[in-house]
């Protein structure tokens, strides 16, 4: 009898399909379907990033093979982003491209940990690395953060959870599911004890981008005296340019480490999409202010589901931040699965359950509220409101 590798037919099934199956069971009756689900951009791509791509994708000079560690030309123009983002100098062989920021967590787990260690999570976790890890046989351990604390972890359980066998802390700033935005304060602490406990920290930076703060580094971490033996950080194009469907996404490291994950991409994809490099790499500089003005749009949208929820005595928006709002349901003993089942067949809002993201979080729903405009966000009151599993 054949057998499945257990690490991996032991994992739920994906929960973004889970998640859009109940959406198509939506007979329509409240309205249109409400998507918070998948966090995807909520607008079209720009224009001229459509025109690279096409003019990209149409040139037989990125039909074969190209650098393992991505395009020198992104490397170098995302090179030069990051080190304005962050104030610090920053060069091409500290970026390696990656088939998306999830390919870029599993190089970076992969990199730095082995079968039998342990990396740890805060809890709420975000579900794609925890199941990356559960299937490379990495143990995790997870760090609490709680609603009464803004979702941030706390410098004392993180040293308390560094037990022997952990190699790496794992964060996600601005995070997902919450939503919360860890202040530089905070992370610059974290990365001392990681450096002081001889562990990484990887900071998954996707959402960086949509801060409400614009020109502010979100951290100081690359100024820091041997950043490189100890910090890796990751970062999606996906969301700022509109382009999940070409998977793109970045890592930021020390040479080493970049060449460390050269070996681990070169038997995963061999090299990243070829033609979406070459036009992203375009991309930054010539659409700095577009990005801008939706970085202004998402906060637009994050201010109207803040009104929304003040208008609903029985919801409770306990985080929201970037793309996400993790919000406190009002039916205790129901588990987080049924409620968002029900609203996405009752009243037509598609979300994600909280106990995707960790068992002690059924209370809670994410709300990827970036996906909708502000007029289909202020739809949600009326629809909440009148929401009951009876």
């Amino acid at each position: 009898m054949t057998r499945f590798n257990p690490l991996v037919e032991t994992l739920a099934p994906p929960p973004v399909p889970s998640v859009a199956a109940w959406g198509r069971a939506y007979d329509g009756s409240k309205g249109p379907l409400i998507d918070l689900s998948q966090a995807v951009p909520g607008y079209p791509a720009h224009p001229d990033m459509l025109r690279l791509l096409g003019e990209a994708a149409s040139s037989t000079a990125y039909t074969g093979y190209g650098p393992i560690e991505g395009e020198t030309a992104l490397r170098q123009a995302y090179a030069t982003h990051v080190s304005a983002v962050y104030g610090a100098p920053l060069a091409a062989d500290n970026v390696h491209i990656t088939s998306g920021c999830n390919q870029a967590f599993v190089c970076a787990a992969m990199a730095v940990a082995s079968s039998g260690d342990t990396v740890l999570m805060t809890e709420p976790f975000y579900f794609n690395h925890q199941t990356t890890l559960a299937m490379m046989g990495i143990r995790t351990g997870t760090v609490p953060c709680d609603a009464q604390k803004g979702f941030l972890p706390q410098l004392s359980d993180i040293e308390a959870a560094i037990l022997p066998g952990v190699r790496a802390l794992a964060l996600v700033s601005p995070n997902n599911p919450t939503g919360a935005i860890y202040p530089p304060a905070l992370l610059e602490a974290i990365f001392n004890l990681c450096q002081e406990k001889g562990i990484w920290l990887i900071l998954d930076e996707t959402y960086r981008d949509f801060l409400p703060e614009a020109g502010k580094a979100p951290h100081g971490l690359f100024a820091q005296d041997g950043w490189q033996d100890s910090l890796i950080s990751l970062y999606s194009f996906s969301k700022s340019f509109c382009i999940p469907g070409h998977r793109l996404g970045a890592i930021t490291a020390g040479a080493e480490t970049v060449s460390q994950i050269a070996k681990i991409m070169d038997n995963l994809q061999i090299c990243p999409p070829r033609s979406a490099q070459a036009a992203v790499a375009q991309a930054i500089p010539l659409l700095a202010d577009w990005r801008e003005e939706n970085r202004q749009e998402i906060g637009r949208r994050a201010q109207a589901l803040k009104t929304v929820m003040r208008g609903l005595n029985d919801w409770k928006l306990d985080a929201i931040g970037a793309y996400f709002a993790f919000v406190r349901h009002p039916f205790p003993g129901t588990g987080s699965a049924e409620v968002a089942e029900q609203l996405a067949k009752r009243a037509g809002v598609t979300c994600i359950p909280g106990a995707y993201f960790g068992d002690a979080q059924q209370h809670y729903l994410r709300f990827a509220f970036a996906n909708a405009d502000v007029a289909t966000i202020a739809l949600l009151e009326e629809r909440l409101k009148n929401f009951s599993l009876s």
